[in-house]
């Protein structure tokens, strides 16, 4: 397995969107292998391909370190059937390290896909399960955490995390 390279805000793969996923072979289980192995490095909760270079419609995410009752999940192709309710709550990214704000997501949510073998796959989550599924989803839609701030709060914040980049002599 191999750590992959975790691309970060502004980086343009992030603002495309992924596309369907219609061939599993054995360099897509690669893949998804690199990137659970990238995701645990990271260390985070959860990795959509085009955090990596790949625009493919593929995520995983695993809160068993906060959540026991969770193993890792891997969702090919997922879309969202179900919402309801509403939550706010802290969220952090890999593509924007050190910047996390508050977002509010739907409380509970229900997910279909494939998983990594091709078996359709139909998750219900609620709290941090599915606070993670809507945001790797939006990594799919080519939407970054700042897009779902208020225009005065994303401005404050992209300019905070910007300037940090720029300190650290980062493009």
């Amino acid at each position: 397995m191999a750590i992959l390279k975790i691309y970060h805000y502004p980086a343009e793969v992030l603002r495309q969107k992924a596309l369907q996923i219609d061939n599993i072979d054995g360099e897509l289980q690669s893949l998804i292998d690199n990137m659970v192995e990238t995701m645990y490095r990271a260390p985070g909760v959860g990795l959509a391909a085009n955090q990596v270079g790949i625009l493919k419609r593929l995520f995983v995410v695993d809160i068993s370190s906060k959540e026991k009752a969770y193993p890792l999940l891997v969702i090919l192709n997922p879309v969202i059937t179900f919402t309801e309710g509403e939550d706010e709550s802290e969220e952090g990214c890999l593509s924007l390290p050190g910047c996390s704000t508050k977002i509010k997501r739907a409380r509970d949510v229900v997910v279909k896909g494939i998983d990594r073998e091709g078996k359709p796959i139909e998750v219900e989550a609620s709290g941090l399960l599915a606070r993670a599924i809507q945001h790797e989803l939006d990594h799919l839609d080519g939407i970054v955490l700042f897009d779902r701030l208020s225009p005065i709060k994303r401005e404050f914040l992209k300019k905070r995390y910007l300037k940090r980049l720029r300190a650290e002599g980062k493009p």
